[in-house]
């Protein structure tokens, strides 16, 4: 009996066994999943014992909308400014651009006035029969013709008044700060932006002052309005902040 033997079964290594006739022999299983079988993910890296733990991002709930973020002049955001402008700032900016707008066209029309107080012509009925009440108007309507000197002024006053007006809504929408405002350090802004709010709602937010006007209630209401706004800035959309 020697191990090189075929015929003895002692010494021999074990065989696989031999699959049925006509069919395939077995495969050993491999390391990864065979091919057509779904892919696993690799286990997420652990952090060393002794190390805190990171918690995961909070998921939105499926349908829902990403968060907004805070409003103009609210905490949470970027670059807020310094909070609401006071209404002393705001009544201080309104007069420096009254003065402004208003110097040169309130010179004209004293200038105006002045012409036409020196130009004054007394009334002489003298030459009219008594009783002709037609010719004593037509000698009151002849003393009281403004000279022309006095019409021009006035019409140069009010041209200058209206460009001014221009101005200032044009600084306003544009910039959000008059001549007035940026002395003051305060500026008007959209609440839902924070950016300028252009010259065409400028325009609609100074219509909207008529509404203040009613009992000057309006021009009141920022001094115990949570956001300083007057009935015109809630109806554009508007605050006045202070700026850096």
């Amino acid at each position: 009996m020697s191990f090189g033997d075929p015929n003895n079964p002692y010494g021999q290594p074990p065989q696989a066994p031999q699959a049925p006739y006509g069919q395939q022999p077995p495969v050993p299983p491999q390391g990864g999943p065979g091919y057509g079988y779904p892919q696993q993910q690799p286990a997420a890296p652990q952090q060393p014992y002794g190390y805190p733990q990171q918690p995961a991002a909070p998921q939105q709930p499926y349908g829902a909308y990403p968060q907004q973020g805070a409003p103009y002049g609210q905490p949470g955001m970027p670059g807020m400014p310094m909070g609401y402008a006071s209404w002393g700032a705001r009544v201080g900016a309104y007069l420096i651009d009254g003065l402004i707008v208003g110097a040169i066209p309130g010179i004209l029309y004293i200038i105006a006035v002045i012409i036409a107080s020196s130009s004054s012509v007394s009334v002489d009925t003298s030459t009219c029969p008594p009783g002709d009440y037609q010719c004593i108007s037509d000698a009151y309507d002849a003393a009281s013709v403004m000279p022309v000197g006095s019409i021009i002024m006035i019409v140069l006053a009010g041209l200058i008044a209206f460009a001014g007006g221009i101005f200032i809504l044009t600084k306003e929408g544009s910039t959000g700060q008059t001549p007035g405002k940026k002395a003051l350090k305060i500026r008007l802004v959209k609440e839902a932006t924070g950016q300028p709010i252009g010259f065409g709602m400028a325009f609609v937010r100074k219509l909207c002052h008529f509404l203040d006007g009613i009992c000057y209630i309006g021009y009141l209401w920022p001094l115990w309005d949570e956001k300083s706004q007057t009935f015109a800035d809630k109806i554009a959309g508007t605050v006045v902040v202070k700026s850096q």
